[in-house]
C-alpha cells in the first residue's frame, strides 16, 4: 500500500499528470462561505453552485451525511463535495466533524477515482473549521483510498 504525499501548497493547484478529483468536507445545512470552500470558489464557480443546487432539492436527492457529489471543473479535475460534518458550529453538542460521516464519503469517492483512473487531492478534509482530528481521519484515507491503490496527495496551504 502507497502512503499519502503531503506537500505544501494549494489544494485547488493539484499536483501531477492525469485525471484528479479534489475532496473537501462540506456541511448538512447548505452553508458554503468559509474554509476551503472560499478557495474552490476563487477558482471555480460550479461546486458551490452544484452543492447549493443540490442542498436546495435535497427532499429528491441523496443529500444527507455521507453523501457525496462530483462536480466535474475542468477536462482533467473533478470537485468531489463530500458531505462530513453537521451543522458548522461548535457547542455543546461537540465538534461538527462526522468521521462515519467522511468515511461513507471517501468510500464513494475512490469508487469515482477508481472509474476516471485519478488521483485524489484534498486539504486536511474535517480537521479546520470541522473540528476534526487528522489521526483519525488519516486511517479513513489510508483505508478508502490507498488500499485501492489510488495516489492521494494532501495539501498543507503554505
Amino acid at each position: 500500500m502507497s502512503e499519502i504525499m503531503y506537500v505544501q501548497g494549494d489544494a485547488t493547484a493539484p499536483h501531477g499528470k492525469g485525471v484528479k478529483v479534489i475532496a473537501h468536507v462540506c456541511n448538512d445545512l447548505g452553508g458554503w462561505g468559509k474554509g476551503f470552500v472560499l478557495a474552490l470558489s476563487r477558482r471555480w464557480p460550479e461546486p458551490e453552485a452544484a452543492y447549493r443546487r443540490w442542498h436546495r432539492e435535497r427532499a429528491g436527492n441523496d443529500f444527507a451525511l455521507g453523501a457525496t457529489q462530483l462536480v466535474q471543473v475542468s477536462p482533467y479535475i473533478w470537485v468531489a463535495n463530500m458531505v462530513g460534518q453537521r451543522g458548522m458550529r461548535r457547542g455543546g453538542k461537540g465538534v461538527p466533524v462526522r468521521y462515519e460521516a467522511i468515511d461513507t464519503a471517501l468510500g464513494a469517492v475512490a469508487d469515482r477515482a477508481v472509474h476516471l483512473g485519478a488521483s485524489v487531492h484534498m486539504p486536511r478534509i474535517g480537521c479546520g473549521l470541522a473540528g476534526g482530528t487528522w489521526d483519525r481521519v488519516e486511517p479513513l484515507i489510508e483505508r478508502r483510498l490507498l488500499s485501492r491503490g489510488i495516489a492521494v496527495t494532501v495539501y498543507d496551504y503554505a
